[in-house]
């Protein structure tokens, strides 16, 4: 590797490394080192360096959050809650695999899965306090089924995963990916439940008291709940039935909400991830810029190195897999799936299954405390337990760590089937 090379590449550790260190968005940093590298090093002008900014996932963020703050905010997000809550009709044993499914149903519509996890937490972990079941296991339940629908074609991760893909030449099956992240999301929860069976850990100890949501309400929607529901409708048939790109589609879906509650219209745009559309932007428009200087290609051929493709996948698997149980999961995706390209050049593995081995192993790691959705499982814990969901959790997280990265790369990638 030359000088110019090494350097972009050591600044791309340390931004990694400070942002697990500190509260710092490396999105951020990632604009920043733009700027530096492609400035005073490259000799590039701000027009070039921004070249790759990425301004059409840059909308999908931004509509998608617009429209589902929105939803939140009306109370459409709880009353589809409640009414799932309903369905177990006392069948407390149900409730994880309901909250598994409403989130995998939220974030499948578009909502991001922090966002999803955030909304779903306070009731879930109340509702497994009052049913004695462990709130570790109903955390870890919201998470993985937040992560089933994490890469739907309507979702923000979804449409990151397969752009990056494309514009790096291996294009990839949307709906493939979506269908291989529920499935190990699924065979992820059913391994959770069978090993707190095993460990006589599914009925916890624990009790308390929690805010009751109303689930016992049979009220229908009304006003603005009936029109976000209808327009959830519209956004499914533009964007999967007419192939409508869904940023302007959710932009314009929000607007017409915004429009019969225009006195609450600054809110709603507070409700878009600026935190994610930094982060994202900066990551991608920077990781561009090692691909510029040649650091993503020479990064793989020393991968090529260790000779068999499938060893070279399972090593990325785990090296994506660990480092997102401590740093950003979108932003290593930005990092990691360019280097996938020359394993999948020079080798006969299916681009759709190595990337949705890489994706997967990113994401199921998030339950550690140390991530986002982690944290806001322990979050929601009482407050006199919190400790004790932190440490269980942290140990669940362990062994996420261990078995999943090597779970999805089996799957996915030596099988074909993708």
């Amino acid at each position: 590797m030359t000088a110019v090379q090494i350097i972009p590449l050591v600044i791309l550790v340390v931004m990694f490394v400070v942002a697990t260190k500190w509260p710092l968005n490396i999105g951020v940093m990632g604009l920043v080192a733009s700027f530096g590298v492609g400035y005073f090093m490259l000799g590039m002008s701000d027009k070039q360096i921004l070249d790759e900014f990425p301004a059409s996932i840059v909308l999908t963020i931004i509509g998608v959050t617009y429209f589902f703050s929105m939803a939140q905010r009306n109370g459409t997000i709880d009353i589809i809650v409640r009414a799932c809550v309903r369905l177990v009709r006392g069948k407390t044993l149900l409730l994880p695999w309901v909250f598994f499914l409403v989130a995998a149903a939220l974030t499948s519509l578009g909502t991001f899965s922090p966002a999803a996890i955030a909304l779903l937490a306070p009731a879930a972990i109340g509702f497994a306090y009052e049913s004695r079941i462990h709130p570790v296991l109903m955390g870890a339940f919201i998470i993985n089924g937040a992560h089933a629908g994490g890469f739907s074609p309507l979702s923000v991760a979804g449409v990151l995963v397969h752009d990056i893909a494309l514009k790096n030449d291996f294009p990839i099956s949307q709906g493939g990916l979506f269908i291989a992240s529920f499935a190990l999301n699924l065979i992820l929860s059913v391994l959770t439940v069978v090993v707190f069976a095993l460990i006589g850990k599914v009925r916890d100890g624990a009790s308390g008291q929690y805010v009751d949501l109303d689930t016992s309400s049979t009220g229908r929607p009304h006003g603005q709940q009936v029109m976000t529901l209808a327009l959830i409708a519209v956004i499914l048939v533009c964007t999967l039935g007419f192939h409508m790109p869904i940023g302007f589609v959710t932009l314009s879906a929000g607007l017409l909400l915004a429009f019969i509650n225009i006195k609450e219209h600054k809110t709603f745009i507070g409700g878009i991830s600026w935190s994610t559309v930094l982060l994202v932007a900066g990551m991608i428009t920077y990781v561009s810029l090692l691909q510029h200087v040649g650091v993503i290609d020479t990064l793989a051929q020393q991968a090529l190195a260790l000779g068999a493709p499938l060893l070279i996948a399972l090593v990325l698997c785990y090296v994506i897999g660990v480092g997102s149980a401590f740093a950003s999961s979108t932003a290593l995706l930005t990092a990691f799936i360019p280097m996938a390209g020359p394993v999948l050049a020079t080798s006969s593995l299916s681009a759709s299954g190595t990337v949705a081995a890489l994706a997967i192993a990113a994401t199921v790691v998030d339950v550690s405390p140390f991530s986002t959705d982690g944290a806001l499982v322990v979050a929601n814990a009482r407050e006199d337990d919190r400790q004790r969901v932190y440490k269980q959790l942290m140990f669940y997280a362990g062994g996420v760590v261990l078995v999943a990265p090597a779970l999805a790369w089996a799957l996915l990638v030596p099988t074909g089937i993708m």
